[in-house]
Parts: C-alpha cells; sequence; structure tokens
C-alpha cells in the first residue's frame, strides 16, 4: 500500500529547510515530510566545498524572516549558514521529517482521486511510490550532478590540476602553487582572496569584466541595535534597512544605468589604488543587467593591491602542457586550474511531471506569482530573486503556500489550479544577460505580460501581491476533487491574510 501524507517537500537545502519551518508553525496539524537526494542538509551549502565558499547577500535578508541572524558576519561562510540551517531544524524539530538519500524522478497527479504520486528512487536503487495532497518543490534552479564545464582545446595536454569549484576535490594543496581561476563571477571573486592567502600567485581570468564592489564584513548599525533591541526586533529592523537599500540601489541602477556604472567604477578604481587597469573591472553592460559581486572589506582588491594575485581580461587560445596559452598570445603558467564557469539551470531539479496522464511540458508553461505552474494543480516552488537575496522570494513563497493550504481546509477544496486569462501573451521569464540563464533560457518557464503572471523581482510588490492578496483572486481555479472538468470558484470569507 502506498504511503499517503498531506504534504510534500522536495529538497532540503535553504527553501526546503525554511517551508518545513513555516509549516510546522502555521500548519502544525499538516502531516508532511522532506525528500531530499543527498545524505545531509543544506543543498548549496553541503555541496560546494571549495575555499572561502560565502553567501554573495548579506546574512539579514539571506536569514530567515523568523530566524534572527546574530552573528557580525554581513556575508558569512559556508560553516556559518551550515550552523544556521541546523538550528532551525532544531529549533522546529524537522529532522525527523527529513528523509535522506530520496531523489524524485515523475510526479503524476490525478484529478479524480486529488493526489500526487511520486515516483523516488533511493540512493541504493530502490524504487518506492508516496503520495500527497500537496507539493512544495524546493529544489532550487541549478544541477546538483555537475556545473558548466566547456570544453577547452589542448586539456588533456596541460600537466597541472583541473578542478571545478562544483567537485572541488577533498585536501587539494595549492600552497605555494601558481593559480588560474577562469571566470569573473560570484565563485572566483571568492576563491582568488582566499587561495592567495596562501598559493604563490593567483590569476583571475575573465573574458569580460564584472561589477565588483566593497562591503564592510560587519554591520555596525545591525551591532548597535542588538545592543538596545531585543534580537528579533533588532534583525528586523536591519532586515528592513537592507532591503530597502538593496531596492534603492537595483532601482537605481535600473534607472539611471550610466550615473551607477560610473559610481562603481571609481569605486573600484579608488580601491584597486593603482595596481591594476580599470578596464579589468569596467563591464560593457549595465548594472544589474548580471548580478552584481560583492567583496567584504575589498578582499579581492587587497589581495591586487599586494601583488598576490591579478586579473586578466582575454579569451582562451587553448591550455598548454604549462598552463593557458590566450588569443593575445600571453601565456598563463599554472600549476592549478580553477574552472569557475558556472552553473548549469535545471528547473524542478529536472522532474518529469504529469497531470491525468499527459506529460507537462514546463518550459512552454507560464509562471503564476513566481510560485506555480499554469495548469498544474497543487504544486508550488521556491524561486527566489536575482536581484536580491534568495530567501526574500523563498520566504514569502512558503507563507504563501501555508495561506493557500489554510483557505482550501476552512472551504472545502481538494484542488487549486493556476489558468491564465486568454489576453495574458507570454515574456522570458528572466531577463539576466548572465550566461547560465541564455544558455537555459529554451528550457525555462515563462512569464506572462501582466499580473498575476509577471515576474517583477520586487519585494515590496511581492509582499503586497503575495503576502496580502487574496487567494480565491479568480486566477486560481479552485474544485472539491472527484471531477477533473468542472471547477469552481471557493466560497468566500476565509482568505488568511495574516502574516
Amino acid at each position: 500500500m502506498t504511503e499517503h501524507t498531506d504534504v510534500v517537500i522536495i529538497g532540503a537545502g535553504l527553501s526546503g529547510i525554511g517551508a518545513a519551518a513555516h509549516l510546522a508553525m502555521k500548519c502544525p496539524e499538516k502531516r508532511f515530510v522532506i525528500l531530499e537526494s543527498r545524505a545531509d542538509i543544506g543543498g548549496t551549502w553541503d555541496l560546494f566545498r571549495y575555499p572561502g565558499i560565502r553567501s554573495d547577500s548579506d546574512m539579514f535578508t539571506f536569514g530567515f524572516s523568523f530566524k534572527p541572524w546574530i552573528d557580525d558576519k554581513t556575508l558569512a561562510d559556508g560553516a556559518s549558514i551550515m550552523k544556521y540551517l541546523r538550528e532551525v531544524v532544531n529549533d522546529y524539530r524537522i529532522e525527523d521529517k527529513i528523509r535522506f538519500g530520496q531523489r524524485v524522478g515523475k510526479l503524476a497527479w490525478s484529478s479524480e482521486a486529488t493526489k500526487w504520486t511520486l515516483d523516488v528512487q533511493s540512493q541504493g536503487g530502490e524504487t518506492s511510490q508516496l503520495s500527497c495532497d500537496f507539493i512544495y518543490s524546493c529544489t532550487g534552479y541549478y544541477d546538483y550532478a555537475s556545473g558548466y564545464d566547456p570544453v577547452f582545446p589542448g586539456r588533456q595536454d596541460f600537466a597541472g590540476t583541473v578542478v571545478h569549484p562544483q567537485k572541488w576535490p577533498e585536501g587539494l594543496d595549492y600552497a605555494n602553487k601558481k593559480v588560474v581561476v577562469i571566470g569573473s563571477g560570484a565563485t572566483a571573486v571568492t576563491l582568488v582572496p582566499e587561495m592567495a592567502k596562501t598559493a604563490a600567485h593567483v590569476t583571475m581570468l575573465q573574458r569580460s569584466p564584472t561589477y565588483i564592489a566593497s562591503v564592510p564584513s560587519r554591520d555596525t548599525i545591525a551591532r548597535a541595535l542588538r545592543k538596545r533591541l531585543p534580537s528579533k526586533v533588532a534583525y528586523g529592523l536591519t532586515r528592513a534597512k537592507n532591503v530597502t537599500l538593496g531596492m534603492l540601489f537595483y532601482q537605481m541602477s535600473r534607472r539611471r544605468p550610466a550615473g551607477m556604472k560610473k559610481w562603481l567604477v571609481g569605486l573600484a578604481e579608488k580601491e584597486l589604488g593603482g595596481r591594476s587597469d580599470i578596464k579589468h573591472f569596467t563591464p560593457t553592460y549595465n548594472p544589474w543587467d548580471q548580478r552584481l559581486c560583492a567583496v567584504p572589506d575589498g578582499d579581492l582588491f587587497q589581495v591586487i593591491r599586494d601583488g598576490r594575485a591579478e586579473v586578466v581580461t582575454d579569451h582562451i587560445e587553448r591550455f598548454t602542457k604549462k598552463g593557458i596559452l590566450l588569443k593575445s598570445g600571453r601565456e598563463l603558467e599554472a600549476d592549478i586550474i580553477v574552472t569557475a564557469t558556472g552553473l548549469k539551470v535545471l528547473f524542478l531539479g529536472g522532474i518529469e511531471v504529469r497531470v491525468d496522464g499527459q506529460r507537462v511540458p514546463v518550459n512552454e508553461k507560464l509562471l503564476y506569482k513566481g510560485m506555480m505552474i499554469q495548469d498544474v494543480p497543487n504544486l508550488a516552488l521556491a524561486f527566489g530573486y536575482t536581484n536580491a537575496s534568495w530567501t526574500l522570494k523563498a520566504d514569502l513563497t512558503s507563507e504563501y503556500v501555508c495561506r493557500l493550504l489554510q483557505h482550501m481546509d476552512a472551504t472545502g477544496m481538494r484542488q487549486c489550479t493556476p489558468r491564465p486569462a486568454p489576453d495574458v501573451t507570454e515574456e522570458p521569464f528572466l531577463t539576466f544577460s548572465s550566461g547560465y540563464v541564455q544558455r537555459a533560457a529554451a528550457e525555462l518557464p515563462k512569464q506572462g505580460n501582466k499580473r498575476p503572471w509577471r515576474l517583477y523581482m520586487n519585494y515590496v510588490l511581492d509582499t503586497i501581491a503575495i503576502g496580502y492578496g487574496k487567494i480565491d483572486d479568480g486566477t486560481l481555479k479552485f474544485t472539491r476533487g472527484g471531477d477533473k472538468r468542472r471547477e469552481a470558484t471557493a466560497p468566500a470569507g476565509a482568505t488568511f491574510a495574516t502574516r
């Protein structure tokens, strides 16, 4: 007999642990399990083991709304984030809900039975099934199996070691070694200053520059507030401050791109102190066309000023026995080459979705409020912000899922399905020009041209629409179950707008 539960959360990373805590707080009557394919919680923070791994968002917005971040670090290291997540698991008694080594391969919805059936494979290869009323997917957005690792001519000729940050070998010794890090994103700007502490020299090789800004490693305002106020109040005020500043910075970047570009490049030039050509820090695109990289206390600029690292902007001709030959003719000698070339996007963890026997082409569907798939019942997914902390949106989504479940229980509805009006037209899901987004554009779902199908990437607008908006809004169609042809509007009166 197939085991049945109320809710299944897929993934025990940051989003999944947050989702479980929200359910435990707001829907304590719901039975739920978390299916995690790995052997531990943490997702990204358990997977990545490269030197210096840290958040690229400040922890006062990257942390959960319900769990104050009380460390002084603004950009926290991986170990500190894992400690924080374990505290959440312990605080909300989530551990017994997690089933490790369980990979979901297929989801099948039956409108007649109003339930999902999940095909699950264990690490040992055994397959089983589990059914539930509602699925909350917290799988993240990239492929955990492998990162983006392009083929470089002559790679086999290189006599040294080549590693990808997503599969960092334990115990790799880079002390007194020459290192070349290929890439210019968050991973590269984290690796370079950390490896430069003991390496003979580190070169960051980029095809094009990225906006890089120094941020304080400690938030002095947060520290002052904690001394005078209860931790939750201080955390809430610091979180609001950082959300507001982040939104203002983003809006200024979109509305006054030339001015913001001049300002950001000017800050980088000042940090470099004449020790590097500013062309390596002057992108061709506008601020926030791609994600901006933050470095704590300017650590990347510091190692460049000290001569322990440099940035080179060029294209790779081929790998050689000694290192990398560039298009310009220069050869970068290396003992170790790190291919920090990015990730591979994998939407919904690559899970196959079927509704009433028909496979759902997710990449052809719209996303309702950035969290539910058009024509797919009783399924929500966590997808965070690209222009702010991931967790801000994940928190809002979890709150919404809880309100939705409460609403369905109160009105006797068993099935909820987002259906777009005929005049809604599709647009690309993400507008970022980053390589990982462009490579995956054809595999991602779409957004619509109007609410509630439009993706605003704006925390204030989302707080209003998701946190306080009506559940029964006319777009989300409800049925009592057992009839896949008839959809009805649920009785009015219970919208559960509390947060």
